[in-house]
């Protein structure tokens, strides 16, 4: 009797550790950005599907990397994900000397989730209404054409990098530690011209302190569907976006990887969260491990050749 006693205590004291147990989303991104906003609700909403407490730990740095490098190190016992962007997963390691992982070896991919379209704006006093315009003006001014970055590394810096390729114009780079400052100096007119998100920029457009050019995206987006792309101006095959999606550590049981990836997509795909992203001027877009490991490879092998074609480097 009392061995009975014995080890029903332990199966009741094992299943309260489990239960006890806390999951982690990593972002590698200050609070407050849209990357950050994202995991938030998705943390919150996954948790009753799988039982489970999710919290958002962000891990600022290198674009998005030191929080990749964190989880090559980390238990792969599928409870520690990291919402990764497209920069850290397949351009960074083409730009740096050292990431600190290899993202086609030592992750297991869970589920590809969205884009975030880029657009193409100017400070309001460019004369400038058209990509032809811009191109136009930066090749007459030389010295006069900065652009603003949300840091090194990142999307909006390659982006700009490989517009600038493409156009034969020359462009002053000046990154930032983040959106924000860039944004309010682009404003300001200390720089004139960037690549964001459309959460970054669209209040700033409406509000008339900035004027957008172009979509970035290999579409038109919701939020502005009369702005033409870079692709219908001239730039055809150019269509960027900073998609987002959440991998584990290599080795993760592949049945923990399953249950994430269909919980996480089963969120991603309901209304709710469709609302929340068309205010974020997000769209879905979604792929199984299966689909998103294809996925991340091909990005992998395009970024290597747009990082090698820009020259771009980041020490």
């Amino acid at each position: 009797m009392k061995r009975i006693m014995i080890a029903a205590l332990a199966i009741f004291l094992a299943a309260q550790a489990q239960a006890a147990e806390v999951s982690r989303i990593v972002v590698g991104f200050p609070p407050g950005q849209a990357t950050d906003i994202i995991a938030r609700l998705i943390a919150e909403r996954i948790g009753p599907i799988l039982g489970e407490t999710f919290i958002v730990e962000n891990r600022p740095g290198q674009g998005g990397s030191i929080a990749l490098a964190g989880l090559a190190k980390s238990q792969p016992d599928g409870r520690t994900l990291v919402l990764a962007p497209l920069a850290s997963m397949v351009a960074n390691p083409h730009l740096y000397k050292s990431v600190g992982y290899d993202t086609l070896k030592d992750f297991a991919p869970v589920a590809l989730i969205c884009d975030l379209p880029m657009l193409l704006v100017v400070n309001p006093s460019l004369p400038v209404k058209t990509v032809p315009e811009l191109i136009a003006y930066a090749k007459a001014h030389p010295d006069k054409f900065v652009y603003a970055s949300s840091g090194n590394g990142t999307l909006s810096h390659l982006g700009m990098e490989d517009f600038k390729r493409r156009a034969g114009i020359t462009m002053l780079h000046i990154p930032y530690r983040g959106s924000a400052p860039a944004m309010t100096d682009l404003m300001a007119g200390v720089v004139n011209s960037a690549m964001d998100t459309v959460a970054v920029t669209q209040p700033f457009i409406q509000s008339g302190g900035l004027r957008l050019i172009a979509s970035g995206y290999s579409q038109r987006v919701p939020a502005f569907p009369d702005t033409p792309t870079l692709a219908e101006q001239g730039f055809p095959g150019f269509g960027l976006a900073a998609w987002l999606g959440f991998v584990v550590p290599a080795d993760t049981p592949k049945e923990r990887v399953e249950a994430l990836s269909a919980a996480i997509i089963k969120v991603v795909q309901s209304d709710d969260i469709g609302q929340k992203f068309v205010a974020l001027g997000v769209i879905q877009r979604t792929a199984g491990p299966d689909g998103f490991g294809a996925f991340i490879k091909s990005e992998y092998s395009r970024w290597g050749e747009i990082v090698k074609a820009t020259g771009a480097r980041v020490d």
